[in-house]
């Protein structure tokens, strides 16, 4: 059998024999005892040192055990209080409990088990009282802890919060000045050649529902909207009469002139860049000219060589570029499917083709192309800023014959776009 561990008893009775008794027994069982013989001593040691339990006596000369438990209560409130008394009634009882605060009752004579079990019990309610306040400390320190780690979690989470709204305003913000870039980029488009600009305008309308439903990945669907905005910027190194040449008399263009037009998505391509560094945007804007059969330009790529968002962009700036009705632009793109286009971006352009509409096309003319039923797409004013025309004017007999007379005494140098 294990013995109880070495615990300090106090035990206070005035009667030497019950107190060597007492302290003999519970020495032999194990436990570490002092014993005193007269309360106002006891009460002095409490003063000095801690004890686990306290045994007394109720009948003692200058104070009852009652009274030495009060001072004990008052001085080692976690000291298990044990009254031992020959005499037990009711208001003994009684203020035993409201006054010392009594653990347990000991009768004498005592049976010596009842005793070690009595003293056992009441050193274990000690411990339970001990560990208690240590964990109450501990849990009392952890929730400090907890709460200041919460505090600092909360700080850490705000501060988070602060930097990604931050960030989000950054990224809006370089959205926003991206999306402007573009823009600007297509404005300067227009500026140099408003057909070119009304090409862009169209072209990234209908990219943009074509993008919607092309099985493209993020980056392939950013790419295929970018360049729809770039990808004729490298027209602007090319000059207005071979550009309106280009569209009206294409069979004139001499061999030189043609590779000046066949390199532009190169030149696009590199002035892009200083808008959108992305690869996948320039390789797109480069390819956009090439042929699925490998007859384009400017590497000859075919098939699947040819970047995906490259193939969709391709029959997206063939339907713009045509010139033709819709209808006839549509079967022109079937009739070229498979040779000039990838039948699966032929086919998704199809698809989205009746669901956009597309601002209406505008082509260059000149004075003597001027016919009845035409439709002006900007004003056309004299030299000294007299309007002659205006914008959006179905042109008549006599409109144009003002026109014409009016050139034939000061000569009208802006240029006159109709639209298609």
């Amino acid at each position: 059998m294990t013995s109880p561990p070495a615990v300090a008893v106090l035990v206070v009775d005035d009667e030497p024999i019950v107190l060597s008794t007492l302290r003999a027994t519970l020495e032999r069982a194990g436990y570490q005892v002092v014993a005193c013989a007269h309360p106002h001593h006891a009460l002095a040691l409490l003063e000095q040192r801690p004890f686990a339990a306290i045994i007394s006596d109720q009948q003692m000369p200058g104070m009852t055990g009652l009274d030495f438990f009060v001072e004990c209560r008052r001085m080692a409130p976690d000291a298990s209080r044990i009254l031992m008394t020959g005499v037990l009634d009711l208001s003994t009882i009684v203020d035993a409990i409201n006054r010392g605060e009594i653990y347990r009752f000991v009768t004498k004579p005592w049976l010596r088990e009842e005793l070690l079990a009595t003293v056992r019990t009441a050193l274990q309610r000690h411990a339970l009282i001990l560990d208690n306040r240590a964990l109450q400390a501990e849990t009392m320190d952890l929730n400090g802890r907890l709460a200041a780690a919460n505090a600092a979690l909360e700080t850490k989470v705000t501060a988070l919060e602060e930097e990604h709204r931050k960030l989000d305003a950054a990224h809006g913000e370089l959205a926003l000045r991206y999306d402007h870039s573009l823009e600007l980029c297509r404005r300067i488009l227009a500026t140099y050649d408003p057909v070119l600009g009304g090409q862009a305008k169209a072209l990234i309308a209908l990219v943009t529902e074509l993008a919607a439903v092309a099985p493209c990945s993020p980056a392939e669907r950013h790419a295929l909207e970018s360049a729809a905005r770039l990808c004729d910027l490298g027209l602007i190194g090319v000059s207005r009469e071979l550009l309106h040449t280009f569209r009206t008399r294409p069979d004139e263009l001499t061999e030189a002139q043609r590779n000046l037009l066949h390199v532009h998505p190169v030149h696009s391509q590199t002035i892009a860049a200083l808008v959108d560094p992305r690869a996948d945007v320039g390789e797109t804007i480069r390819s956009h000219h090439e042929r699925f059969d490998g007859s384009g330009y400017p590497d000859g790529l075919a098939g699947d060589a040819i970047p995906w968002p490259a193939r969709c962009l391709a029959v997206a700036v063939d339907f713009v570029e045509c010139g033709l009705p819709a209808p006839a632009a549509m079967d022109r793109l079937l009739a070229l499917s498979g040779r000039a286009h990838d039948p699966a971006a032929v086919h998704l352009l199809l698809e989205v083709v009746p669901q956009v509409r597309l601002p209406r096309q505008v082509r260059e003319v000149r004075l003597d192309e001027l016919a009845v039923g035409m439709v002006l797409a900007s004003g056309i004013y004299s030299p000294h800023g007299l309007l002659l025309a205006g914008e959006g004017q179905a042109l008549g007999p006599s409109a144009i014959g003002k026109i014409r007379s009016h050139h034939e005494v000061i000569p009208i140098g802006q240029r006159l776009l109709v639209y298609s």
